[in-house]
């Protein structure tokens, strides 16, 4: 028996879920299929889900297909829970991606086949809803090989098309030798001298009888490449059905079942996990879903994770099999579980030997709120309720200002301010509400400065001497710390609070934007040695430590930021319109309204299509003004693009936190307050 973590993904409403619940009817794990609309669903749990009839966290079911068996993953199909899906890719072995036979290929469904490519995940594709009114065949598979890849199989035909007696005749097209070919020496051969045709072909594109021919390469030569080809993404065989009237699942799980990849991994290999989901337990512990890689896992085991180099010990583990999960003393290679005991962990660690880098497949988030607590809402149950809902979804950045008492959360869009609201309400009993939502910009400096506070001479408070110079650095670069000073001049304890207290202030620039793209280098370094009174333990007063440190590179960074000067960028997303073409000059104008710039537009017949770019902060007003300027007919999709500097307009301050020294006065007096409490 083998295992195989699969993934099903798309566009919001193309029918996903509805699609998870006839597989799991299928394979005889449930006797019942749950509605969307009804809120009946086993993967949507969430309250909120069932009401709104949509994904917004991602969920593992189980079940067997002969002698596989199969985790699957159900991910959020809206945009604002794209974070999700980010996690969970990582951890698939395949995926399903859903296209919806009458909508076609939508804008989100566009950015997961390019990840799903870009990561070389085997994909198959689901054409669903071939019983609505509508829908087709040729077209979709024309757009899918126009807008996603060329390198698609059909494994059937489709009859009584847009019915409810639609059905699925299932077969590999003739077409398929020729995408086959292209990636397979031997079958174009084998082709070629089936059909005799000159090997001087110069591509299997150009063969002109593909159909007559069709018989020269055996079917059990084409399945072979096909399997083959679809285990290294190379090809992307499509299924059409529905997942209402399970048309076409039976040619689905045949798919699923033979041209996907098993699991792999050494279970007496060292361990290797990753966590792609976290969740708080009816006890508010936390519980970890994993995918082990490498190894076995054991109740008891003591193991490290994270970046943090945190230890913890397992204390339950549960492991997922016909359409549920249940308690199991270890969990080896290739499996996904659910972990109790690691108090401290987080989304996106790796247990036991990190497998590679956590990477980042979509754009951060670049909206933010802030989060207005009713009048009778606790401040501190709030402030415990968003750190969990953060745990939960790491791109939920919690920004606190302590002057003002103000917790800002950061966002993809509306929907997920709403779901926010939301859960703090149902799960947590808080009411809150929120401010409009701001971009969240970033500064980069203008051109070079320095500054130095010494030790023991006014108006430096700190037995510490720290300079510092900042300078630019190229787009994307992040943020360099270098030391001009000798690394033996002081304790390196001392060099490390700099380090950190460096990167901490750049979280509030001039204008109260983070920092980014400059290298920051020591240039200054010096310390109190440790000194005490005859007889007597070591006196602070006397001698420098990592709170002298910590406490003075604020106000020297911030000195040498003035003096370089910095400038606001906000956040620009790239954007695509598909429209009625007499609907361009409207378009155009409130495309000028809203601050975007139109890089291209191209009429096609009755259609056209426009992609520029557009500032993140007015998408949603984008979003809601389209359908009333197309009657309803445009498609749109955006997806963040570059920053760029502020020209129009007033540059956007944020309000500061009580850490960073614009004022000197008032930071001192924070500092004090601080160090006293």
């Amino acid at each position: 028996m083998h295992l195989l973590n699969l993934g099903i993904l798309a566009h919001v409403d193309a029918g996903k879920t509805s699609l998870t619940e006839r597989l799991l009817h299928s394979a005889g794990v449930i006797d019942e299929i749950g509605s969307v609309d009804a809120g009946s669903t086993r993967t949507d749990t969430l309250a909120l889900e069932r009401q709104r009839g949509i994904t917004i966290r991602s969920a593992v079911v189980s079940f067997p297909i002969d002698d596989v068996t199969v985790n699957l993953i159900d991910t959020p199909g809206h945009p604002d829970f794209i974070a999700e899906v980010e996690r969970v890719l990582g951890v698939l072995d395949g995926a399903v991606l859903v296209v919806s036979a009458v909508e076609g290929v939508q804008a989100r469904t566009r950015v997961l086949m390019r990840t799903l490519r870009r990561l070389r995940i085997p994909t198959l594709l689901f054409v669903n809803k071939i019983d609505r009114g509508g829908a087709r065949y040729d077209g979709v598979l024309r757009v899918i090989a126009e807008r996603l890849t060329p390198a698609i199989v059909p494994m059937g035909t489709v009859e009584g098309l847009g019915t409810a007696g639609a059905r699925v005749v299932a077969g590999m097209g003739a077409g398929a030798l020729e995408v086959l070919a292209e990636h397979d020496e031997e079958l174009l051969a084998a082709y070629v001298e089936g059909s005799g045709m000159s090997h001087a072909t110069e591509s299997p594109r150009a063969m002109p009888h593909a159909t007559e021919h069709f018989s020269a390469v055996s079917h059990a030569t084409l399945h072979a490449a096909l399997t083959a080809q679809t285990r290294q993404s190379l090809v992307h065989p499509v299924y059409f059905g529905s997942a209402i009237t399970g048309a076409g699942i039976d040619a689905l799980v045949s798919g699923i079942k033979e041209l996907l990849p098993p699991s792999d991994g050494d279970p007496d290999g060292p361990l290797s996990a990753t966590v792609f989901k976290v969740e708080r337990g009816p006890a508010g512990e936390k519980v970890a879903y994993a995918r082990l890689f490498s190894g076995t896992l054991r109740t008891r085991d003591r193991l490290p994770f994270g970046e943090a180099h945190h230890e913890g010990r397992i204390t339950a583990i549960s492991v997922f099999g016909h359409g549920t999960d249940a308690r199991a003393d270890a969990v080896p290679a290739g499996r996904i579980a659910r972990l109790w005991g690691l108090a401290d962990i987080r989304i996106g660690d790796a247990i036991g030997e990190p497998r590679k880098a956590y990477e980042r497949f979509f754009a951060p988030p670049t909206l933010e709120t802030v989060v207005v607590p009713g009048p009778d809402t606790d401040r501190r149950a709030l402030h415990v309720a968003l750190t969990q809902l953060a745990e939960q979804d790491p791109l939920i950045d919690l920004r606190h200002d302590e002057v003002r008492q103000e917790i800002s959360v950061s966002l993809y869009g509306e929907v997920q301010k709403e779901v926010i609201q939301s859960t703090l309400a149902d799960e947590y009993g808080l009411d809150v509400c929120f401010r409009e939502t701001t971009p969240i910009c970033v500064e980069r400096p203008v051109g070079s400065g320095a500054a130095v506070e010494f030790n023991k001479k006014e108006p430096n408070p700190f037995l510490a001497t720290v300079g510092l110079r900042v300078d630019p650095a190229p787009t994307g670069a992040g943020v360099d710390f270098r030391l001009e000073v000798e690394l033996g001049s002081m304790p390196y304890a001392f060099f490390k609070a700099v380090e950190d207290t460096v990167r901490e202030t750049l979280g509030q620039g001039l204008h109260g934007w983070q920092v980014t793209d400059c290298t920051v280098t020591m240039t200054h370094a010096g310390y109190s040695p440790r000194q005490s009174h005859a007889h007597q333990g070591f006196d602070k007063s006397m001698s420098s430590t990592g709170a002298d440190f910590r406490g003075v590179t604020p106000l020297v960074l911030i000195e040498a930021l003035r003096r370089a000067g910095t400038r606001v960028y906000e956040p620009l997303h790239r954007f695509r319109i598909e429209a009625p073409a007499d609907a361009l000059g409207a378009l155009l104008s409130v495309l000028a309204a809203l601050r975007a710039v139109p890089r291209t537009t191209v009429t096609r017949g009755a259609g056209c299509v426009l992609e520029g770019a557009v500032p993140a902060g007015r998408v949603h007003e984008l979003e809601r003004r389209l359908p009333g300027l197309t009657r309803g007919e445009c498609e749109l999709e955006t997806a963040f693009d570059h920053y760029a500097p502020i020209t129009q307009g007033t540059v956007p301050e944020r309000p500061r936190t009580d850490h960073n020294p614009l004022d000197r006065k008032e930071y001192l007096l924070n500092v004090t307050r601080r160090v006293g409490s």
